[in-house]
């Protein structure tokens, strides 16, 4: 999700000392190889699809049996009062490092992701559109993952922190514009082992077909970040055909939704569509990026969009 600050420390603190004991009492097994097979990167699952051994992005969001185990992560959690999606805690080793990228698939349009340190060092830094910060244990962050950024742990111990992440509700986003990099962190939540907290967990299950109000959403975003690396006569000209592709393939889905709606009898029509702008956009989109972090623009569209609508649109899902 874009935000208007890479960094957001947000004004609450929670135990680091009671979360290391919970993490500490979980089995080794539990952790996992990180989705990506990034070298020195590690998860343990605490939310996920159906709360099994999984990383989907998509389905019944569900605590897992180790999130069960931990009373005070789910009340850190629970104090939120948002909707999360995926949670796990994420271990980058000693001398190991979370190389630049930005996230630009469909999940992340929607979606910010929360960090609460639980074991670190100052030296561990984070690094997201050219600002750096070390997130401190017990501290509450979000951050732009739309920018380029990355980790660096060059110390001789594991960082862990507790990552989880949500759409946000209304007070929510009130109480991170209340926040900053640089106040106060804000009170501590104590545990309270009289509270048994309870989660408000996503329900994400896809459409058969995206309607095309939030494909129109997608690209106009798409459309509003795009830029030449250069300035000359042509790479302008190619960023004016790319525009009129897009809108072309808006105008093109909602004539498709309005014949066929969401009936998988459309199927073969909508991937043509489909496929007749992936092939387009491989041309055309030579030598355009986004503005904020410098992809290449086709590498976006994929990521954020023609990947989403072909899943979408498989009747057997």
């Amino acid at each position: 999700m874009k935000l208007t600050q890479p960094f957001f420390r947000l004004a609450v603190r929670f135990d680091a000392a009671r979360l290391s004991e919970e993490v500490a009492s979980l089995p080794d097994g539990a952790w996992a190889k990180h989705p990506n097979g990034i070298e020195g990167n590690s998860a343990l699952r605490l939310v996920s699809a159906d709360g099994g051994e999984n990383d989907e992005v998509f389905g019944l969001m569900q605590p897992t049996a180790y999130l069960r185990q931990c009373p005070y992560m789910r009340q850190a959690l629970s104090s939120f009062g948002v909707v999360w999606s995926r949670a796990r805690l994420m271990r980058l080793g000693p001398k190991s490092t979370v190389p630049e990228h930005a996230d630009i698939n469909y999940q992340w349009y929607y979606r910010v992701r929360m960090h609460i340190p639980i074991v670190t060092l100052p030296e561990v830094r984070f690094h997201c559109g050219g600002q750096s910060v070390h997130m401190a244990p017990g501290e509450a962050w979000i951050f732009d993952n739309w920018r380029l950024h990355h980790v660096e742990n060059p110390t001789d111990k594991a960082r862990i922190h507790l990552v989880a992440d949500t759409s946000g509700s209304a007070e929510f986003w009130r109480f991170v514009g209340q926040s900053g990099n640089g106040g106060p962190a804000g009170s501590t939540l104590a545990y309270r082992p009289d509270v048994d907290a309870a989660l408000l967990t996503e329900r994400a299950l896809p459409r058969p077909v995206m309607p095309p109000a939030e494909v129109e959403l997608l690209v106009a975003d798409f459309r509003g970040e795009l830029v030449p690396r250069d300035t000359s006569v042509e790479a302008r000209t190619q960023l004016g055909r790319y525009h009129g592709l897009l809108q072309g393939f808006c105008f093109d889905w909602r004539q498709l939704y309005a014949l066929h709606g969401e009936s998988p009898l459309g199927s073969r029509e909508y991937r043509g569509v489909l496929d007749k702008l992936r092939a387009a956009s491989r041309t055309l989109a030579d030598g355009l990026v986004m503005r904020t972090n410098n992809i290449g623009a086709h590498t976006v569209l994929e990521g954020r969009l023609l990947q989403r609508l072909l899943q979408e649109h498989s009747p057997n899902r």
